[in-house]
This record gives structure tokens, sequence and C-alpha cells, in this order.
């Protein structure tokens, strides 16, 4: 997001100062993704609507953006495209960047005009809007390019408009549906889409993505990048969190604390993530807590199965109070005290 960017410009997922998917024209890491979509449109056999999957931050709507220039730019049936790279001084690059390109629709929350929050779900309406794209025809009779980002967001009434447009699409259309968790889109949806799974950043791509995200985060110094990296699980996003100094001091406390639980200590803990104000800091401890979970499953392999059963036990316990905690809108403290009772019962 450019530095400049006021808050009524705000969109989804924005990090200061970092540019969003849409402007990125380097996609590190997903080369096999990639190929996917260089062959099917090499091969003259582009399937219409396609389900992006995989954890967030590893690069999905950055190559949904990446290949929605393409096709734009180049259209398809010119045989197998070497990359799908197009130049950022490219005209199509320039309005796909600034969604002003007449064949591109994205499909995500969109704050209302007067309103001071993004809403938490795309709505019907918005929804209808963007999708009356596929109700004209083309600008330049090539491609029509739906993204949308992300499917989690949808609520009923706006993924059932979707699914009648992907059910039955006009000629040269494309949906690039970019998911989190594809198991919870509509079944009907992801019956008519071809699913292309992303796999997690190794930590020297996330290092490479994050050095090139700008100046304010290619400043931190070498060792600081290679830790986010470590504990990003092979998301980006996640390593940007962990640039924080606060962010890494809580990693550390809470693995302090899960190898060796000093419950004065713990309750402390408790008291300071259990406001609203912390909320970031509260996932980071429950994915912490996860974390040390599946480190100690992966080094105690050779232990008898009913060990490792009581820590993947705890794992599914722990993310289950969070969940509740989370639905019913309960008090955090509790969450947190039970992660550390589950883990040390697990030992």
């Amino acid at each position: 997001m450019p530095p400049e960017a006021t808050a009524e410009d705000l969109e989804p997922g924005d990090v200061p100062g970092i540019a969003r998917p849409r402007a990125r024209a380097v996609l590190i890491g997903q080369e096999a993704a990639e190929r996917a979509f260089r062959e099917a449109i090499g091969a003259g056999r582009l399937h219409h609507a396609w389900l992006l999957g995989g954890p967030r931050g590893i690069g999905k709507a950055t190559l949904a953006y990446r290949v929605a220039r393409h096709l734009l730019a180049h259209g398809a049936g010119r045989g197998l495209p070497e990359t799908l790279a197009v130049p950022e001084t490219h005209p199509v690059a320039r309005q796909v960047a600034s969604l002003a390109h007449p064949n591109l629709v994205v499909l995500r929350r969109q704050r209302a005009p007067g309103a001071k929050t993004l809403p938490t779900q795309i709505t019907v309406e918005a929804a209808r809007r963007a999708l009356h794209l596929f109700a004209e025809t083309s600008a330049d009779a090539g491609y029509r390019v739906c993204v949308v980002d992300c499917a989690e967001e949808l609520n009923l009434a706006s993924a059932n408009a979707l699914l009648k447009l992907v059910e039955e699409p006009p000629p040269r259309s494309l949906f690039l549906i970019v998911s989190h968790a594809p198991g919870r889109l509509l079944p009907t949806i992801r019956s008519r889409c071809r699913r292309l799974g992303l796999r997690p950043l190794g930590e020297g791509e996330v290092v490479r993505v994050l050095r090139g995200l700008g100046e304010a985060v290619a400043a931190h110094p070498p060792e600081v990048l290679a830790r986010a990296a470590a504990l990003s699980e092979g998301s980006v996003a996640r390593a940007l969190g962990l640039l924080d100094p606060a962010t890494l001091a809580l990693v550390d406390e809470v693995e302090a604390l899960l190898r060796a639980p000093d419950w004065r200590r713990v309750l402390a803990l408790a008291e300071r993530l259990s406001g609203r104000e912390a909320e970031a800091l509260y996932e980071v401890a429950l994915d912490t807590a996860q974390r040390h979970l599946a480190a100690e499953i992966g080094r105690r392999l050779a232990e008898p199965p009913a060990r490792l059963a009581a820590l993947a036990e705890a794992s599914e316990r722990i993310a289950r109070v969070a969940r509740e905690a989370a639905t019913y809108n309960l008090d955090r403290r509790p969450v947190i005290l039970s992660l550390f009772e589950e883990v040390a019962a697990a030992r």
C-alpha cells in the first residue's frame, strides 16, 4: 500500500508501506503453480474457474493478479508462454495496479460510502455490482477476469451470486478465487473449479520476499529477517508480524513458559492478552503453542503412539477452546491458562 494512502483507501490485508499483491511484479516460490497456468494457456485449455488454495501470505493473490495481467495484456492461444510476467511499465500492469482495467473486477470487502469501517463480509450487493462486468460485452473482445479475494469473506448470498456465473460463464471469462481454507467454500463452487494448491514458502524464499517488500522491511538486520522466516511457517504475512520486537519478545516468553511453566508469569500473561487491544499478540501466543506441539510431535516420533496421541489431542483441545471463545466472545484468560495446562499435561 502506498504510504500516502488515507484511512478511506484502506483495503483488507493492507500493510502500511508495502505494495498490494496486484502491484507486485515478482512472484517467489510458486513456480509449480505458475507452470500449471502457463501450460493451460499454452494448450488452449484454460479452465474458466480456478480455486487457489493454501495458507494466508504465500502468494495466492499475487499469482492471481499475475495471471490476470498476462491474459489482459496478451490473451491466450499463442503457444506456451515462457513466463506470465508483465513489465511494471506496461499499460495493463498500471491499470491492474489501480483497478482501472475495464475487463478486470475484484470481488472483495469494500467500505460503503460514509462508513467508518470495512464490512466483515462481502455483501451480495457488492458481489452483484462487481459481477455486472460479465453481463456486458468485453471492452476489446478479450478475456474478462474476476479475482475473488478472498472466498472465506463471501456470505451465503454473495457466494450464490458468484456460483451463478461460475456455473454458466460467458465466453472468455476467468474466475480466480483465492481461498485460505478451500474446504469451507460452497461445494457447488468447489466442484466447478480447477483446484490449485500453493505450498508454504521455504525460509530462504520468505527472506527473499521480505527483502523485496521495500526499504522499511529490508532494513531489518539479517538475523531478525531469518528468525521471522523461521517462525513464519512459510507465510510472508506471518513473517511480517514477527518483525515487530514486541511480537518476537512474546514468542520467546511463551516458548520459555511452555518449556518450564511459571504459573505466576502465566497468570500475568493471560491478563495481558485478555484485552481487545492485544488481539494480534493473543493470536501469536496461540500460534506459538501449536507450533511448539507440532515440533514436539516431530521430535518424539520414535515414542509409543499413545504419547504422540496425547500431544495431538492437546493441540485439538487448544484449537477448540480458542474457537469457542471467539465464537461466543468469551474471556480470553481461561484460553491462555488452558493452553499451558494442556501442554504441561501432554508431556
